[in-house]
């Protein structure tokens, strides 16, 4: 018996989950929701046998999600739990089929005899249809899931109520939808639905796949499986909305189903690869021919020399740069493309990191990685690029210098750096003494003027280092070095790299 919990608060699902596992060994939670909305989409996507579910929860009310549910043929039996008496909710909830409603907290006994009597209604349920059958979409599912094996009751049953043959070809057709599955589902729904009516003598049902953010649609009663697909991809450039993206298997009979998206699931990334959306049709899109996809490594130059004169408009306009190379008319494998982003994005990373203008401890890496392997469409891999510019802010400032003399210290600095400008140099200039600057220069930077000085010329040779092919004694020369040894010997203690290792870790 498989159950769906819908209750927002996380003790009490628990204890529900604890309750079950003490009275029967055979029931299976097959998931858990927290809110009417996802359990609405569990539902449609799971059918359970039973679903427990609160009346009051946030985003979408118990009743509110039973009532969804029936009209989407939905046929779980349903315990409704409240914490309300009032009997206008229980006849809303009799009305929707429910045959349990009880009021927290919930008394052992009361619930125990509530499943009890609602196995009797599953079970009879059951009888009235060949066992382990249910409707069209529950059988396609379950076969989608690998849940089902083919039988000669599911076989007559096929044949008899939807005259589907064993062996039939079926099309089973990807619809991706992406990360804004939930916002677009009902819409997408509602379109699928009247694309393919229009389609002469053509029989379809649609199926929720929510965890590959997906519907899934499979089409059966077809003449011509080479026009059904012309007719599809002219769907797809003519009225499709933008946020889907079509995939197209023949299988032959339900039992294949589960082929057809295990095929076609890792195919949808091609989508990547092409200058317009296409149908992504299989085994056909695995003979395309690919080009070999070329990192933009000057550009990626340019990026990080960008990042380092902290202009942030520009850095958006190469990104976007990088974004329209791989839109030329040429077709790359999208599993290069993806390569390619996950280097350039981390090169961005690195270089913000080092110049500390990015949270790098918010910074997730592990989802942003995610979100750039999981992409099936080029505005994911955008978004995945914003994603990353979100936690990138303008490189802080030097604290707020009020002393007048301390900021014409901080500007001589950054003038003569790299003749290796002294602090009884920067005195003369100023008329004052070395120890009395000195003195005040500690006192409103917070490090004597050695360290800063140290950590200013280090801090410049970084960037030659990234943004550069210059040799390390140009460098040292550079920043007010006179000898290459020294210099590498202050990096060392500065950064606990050598140059060129500190290079090589950023190519």
């Amino acid at each position: 018996m498989r159950l769906l919990i819908v209750e927002d608060e996380i003790r009490i699902r628990e204890g529900i989950r604890k309750l079950l596992g003490k009275m029967r060994q055979d029931y299976m939670i097959a998931g858990e929701a927290e809110n009417g909305e996802d359990g609405l989409l569990m539902l449609r996507e799971l059918k359970p046998d039973i679903v427990i579910t609160d009346i009051r929860m946030p985003k979408m009310d118990g009743l509110e999600m039973m009532t969804n549910a029936v009209k989407d043929g939905v046929t779980a039996k349903a315990i409704v739990l409240s914490a309300y008496s009032e009997f206008e909710y229980a006849r809303q909830a009799m009305k929707l089929g429910v045959t349990e409603y009880l009021l927290k907290p919930i008394s052992l006994n009361e619930f125990s005899k509530a499943l009890e009597h609602v196995e009797l209604q599953v079970e009879k349920d059951r009888q009235e249809k060949p066992a382990k059958i249910g409707t069209l979409e529950q059988i396609f599912y379950d076969f989608l899931n690998g849940r089902l094996e083919m039988d000669e009751d599911i076989s007559a049953y096929l044949h008899h109520s939807y005259q589907i043959e064993r062996a039939q070809k079926l099309v089973f057709v990807s619809v991706y939808l992406g990360r804004r599955y939930k916002e677009e589902r009902n819409g997408a729904v509602k379109h699928l639905r009247h694309m393919f009516s229009t389609y002469p003598d053509l029989s379809f049902c649609i199926l929720d796949l929510l965890y590959k953010k997906s519907l899934a649609v499979v089409l059966y009663h077809y003449q011509d499986a080479h026009d059904l697909e012309r007719w599809l991809q002219q769907q797809i450039l003519t009225s499709r909305p933008r946020s889907m993206t079509f995939g197209w298997m023949e299988v032959t009979g339900p039992e294949e189903l589960k082929i057809g998206l295990d095929c076609l699931g890792p195919c949808m990334d091609w989508n990547i690869s092409f200058d317009e959306e296409i149908l992504i049709s299989y085994p056909k899109i695995m003979h395309v021919q690919t080009l070999p996809c070329i990192y933009p490594i000057e550009l990626e130059t340019r990026m990080k020399v960008t990042i380092c004169s902290d202009n942030w408009e520009k850095a958006k306009a190469l990104m976007k740069e990088f974004h329209d190379s791989f839109v030329d008319g040429r077709i790359y494998e999208p599993r290069e493309i993806k390569e390619c982003y996950v280097r350039f994005l981390w090169a961005v990373m690195g270089m913000a990191k080092e110049l500390g203008c990015i949270n790098f401890e918010s910074l997730k890496q592990q989802k942003l990685l995610e979100m750039i392997m999981e992409a099936k469409r080029r505005e994911e891999l955008a978004y995945a690029a914003d994603y990353l510019f979100g936690y990138i802010r303008s490189r802080p400032e030097d604290k707020e210098i009020n002393h007048l003399t301390i900021k014409r210290v901080r500007s001589l600095i950054r003038e003569f750096y790299q003749s290796g400008i002294t602090l009884d140099e920067i005195s003369s200039k100023l008329n004052l003494t070395p120890e009395y600057l000195g003195t005040q220069f500690h006192k409103e930077m917070g490090m004597t003027y050695s360290t800063y000085m140290k950590n200013f010329r280090i801090s410049k040779a970084k960037e030659l280092l990234c943004t550069t092919h210059l040799k390390l004694y140009e460098i040292a020369a550079k920043v007010g070095y006179s000898d290459p040894k020294y210099f590498s010997k202050v990096f060392k203690e500065m950064t606990g790299q050598l140059p060129a290792d500190y290079r090589k870790m950023l190519k």
